[in-house]
Parts: C-alpha cells; structure tokens; sequence
C-alpha cells in the first residue's frame, strides 16, 4: 500500500513546488521591469514593463535642470520618453525618445556655456586647484598649489563597474538632483561613460567599493567641496597613487581608440618622459604622435599602434 502511495506524494509535492516557483517567477516578471544603475552611456527606451532605475533618474534630473517639465522618479515612463524627444529635436537629434550614447553626451558632455562665462580668475583657479582620489584607500584630497586643502573618505566602484583612472576635469556642476546623486553633482570628462562625484542617499556605503563607477560623498562632504571646485577643475584618479596596473592584459590600441587601457599607456609614456598632454583615455593625434616618438626611441617600427612589441618595450608586460 505505501509502495503505491509514495509516488503519488512525491509527484504531488513536486507539482506544488513547481506552481509556487511559476507564480513567484510570474510576480517577479510583471512587477520587476529593467533596472540600469550604470551610467556608461546605457540605452533607455520606451518598454512595455517601465525601465528603472539611477540611469533615469539622472537622465530625468539633467532634463529639469535644463528647464525642462519632469520630475524625477526614475521611471522611464511616456513622460519621460516624450521629453527625451523634445530635447532631441532642439538638438538636432532624431527624435524618437530613445536615449543613446549622442543623447548622454548631449545631455552631460559639458556645458559649453561654463566654458565661455568662465573668468580670468576662475581660469586662474583652475590650473591651481587639483582633486586627487586614491580607489585603494578611498579617500579624496583637494590641493590648491600643492598644498592640501581638504580630505574626505569616499566609496568607490565595484570590481565589475570600477571608478575610473586616469586624468580628468570637472565638465558639469549640478545641485540637488537628488536621490543616488545626493545634493551635489560634479561631472567628470571620462570618454567612455557619465561619472561624476556626488553625494549620497547611502551615507553607509562610504568607504567602500559600491558604486557604479562614480565617486560617492555624504551629502555633507560634498557640499563643503562644492563650492571650492572651480568648473574644469583638474581631478587625478589612482589607484595606490599609481595609475598603470602591476600587470595588464595587452589590447592593440590604434588612433581614435578609447577606454581605461588606452589610459595606461598614457600614464606609462608620461612615467618614460615623453611628452603627452594627458592620460585621459583618449587615443589622439598628440597619443599617436607619442608612441611612434617611442617606438623611434626604442628601435621599432614608428607605426603609432600600441602592439604587443610596444607594450613589452614599455615595460607593461614580459
């Protein structure tokens, strides 16, 4: 009798099991559309299940803060697709509410008018002031003529979205955007995505790797540095004040390549003495011009591209 009885209990069971696993799988999909946190330069779109998320937030409060009628609530929902629409339009854009890479850069790439409206002394200020932000120890330093201003611990990107090295200036400055942005905004020109310091709502994070690439304060913080940052204020990022890696995996960089190792190769030509305006991740002409100055310098070919060859003469791999 029992014999006959187990299989039916265990088939029982098992079809419960299954049913409660379709309906929790069946509430996730329809409550849960897409979240995208990250910021280097992701797609957002009109969907059937709304996307969320501090991608839209951001995209929602830079569109406010540019006079537009919206209110944040990172929600990608037809309000907002139809405002992404109308600043495409007065930007020349397609406008079909999709936000794309030219859209972000549009939207956050810099605003022009700071650049012009600057003065005498604030251009002044910018070639004195210098932010630096150590990842390994999350902490970030303000110098003015070398001399420490002020220091504040931070958080940091995670393994999977790290902040990024390299050599930047502040391209943007934006109060009270709220929410993940905290009350404070300060953009960096990094080529392949939006990042920026900012405050918080997660004051708990401070101190860690947490974020999506950006550098997190508490709101506090933040607003006290503010207002000593000049726009186009010069902002080092490193890693154990270093900014090469002990070891990398060698891509082939060329002209108009862009990224984090293009950045690296930067940094080690300027560590050698070649001349080079800047690690800022950009592949340009002075770039190119730089790396045939070094394969001329070291007996090889001056092709410009950045090969396995050139990164062994540079010492960034055996």
């Amino acid at each position: 009798m029992l014999k006959r009885i187990l299989p039916i209990i265990i088939l029982s069971v098992f079809l419960v099991i299954s049913t409660c696993s379709s309906i929790a799988l069946a509430e996730s999909n329809s409550t849960g559309g897409l979240i995208i946190d990250n910021t280097d330069y992701p797609t957002l779109y009109l969907a059937e299940t709304p996307i969320q998320g501090e991608a839209v937030w951001m995209v929602q409060a830079r569109l406010k803060e540019m006079g537009y009628d919206i209110e944040p609530n990172g929600i990608y929902d037809r309000a907002t697709s139809n405002t992404v629409s109308m600043f495409q339009l007065s930007n020349g854009l397609k406008p079909d509410g999709i936000v794309n890479e030219a859209v972000w850069i549009a939207l956050l790439g810099g605003d022009k008018e700071d650049s012009f409206c600057t003065t005498a002394d604030e251009q002044d200020k910018q070639g004195r002031m210098l932010i630096v932000i150590d990842v390994a120890t999350r902490m970030l330093v303000l110098y003015e003529d070398d001399q420490e201003v002020c220091r504040y611990p931070v958080a940091v990107g995670k393994s999977k979205t790290p902040t990024p090295i390299g050599e930047w200036k502040v391209i943007h400055k934006a109060v009270g955007w709220g929410n993940g942005f905290g009350s404070r905004w300060m953009g960096l020109n990094v080529p392949w995505g939006i990042f920026g310091i900012h405050g918080t709502n997660k004051p708990g994070s401070i101190g860690s790797y947490a974020s999506h690439g950006c550098i997190r304060m508490l709101n506090q913080d933040v607003e006290k540095l503010y207002p000593l940052v000049p726009w186009g204020c010069r902002v080092k990022i490193v890693s154990e004040g270093k900014m090469v890696p002990e070891t990398i995996n060698p891509v082939k960089l060329k002209i108009k390549s862009s990224g984090q190792k293009v950045v690296y190769v930067q940094s080690r030509l300027k560590e050698l003495g070649v001349e080079l305006d800047g690690a800022d991740g950009q592949f340009g002409n002075m770039t190119e011009l730089a790396v045939k100055y070094f394969q001329i310098w070291h007996g090889l070919e001056p092709t410009g591209v950045v090969d396995e060859a050139t990164y062994r003469a540079l010492g960034m791999i055996e």
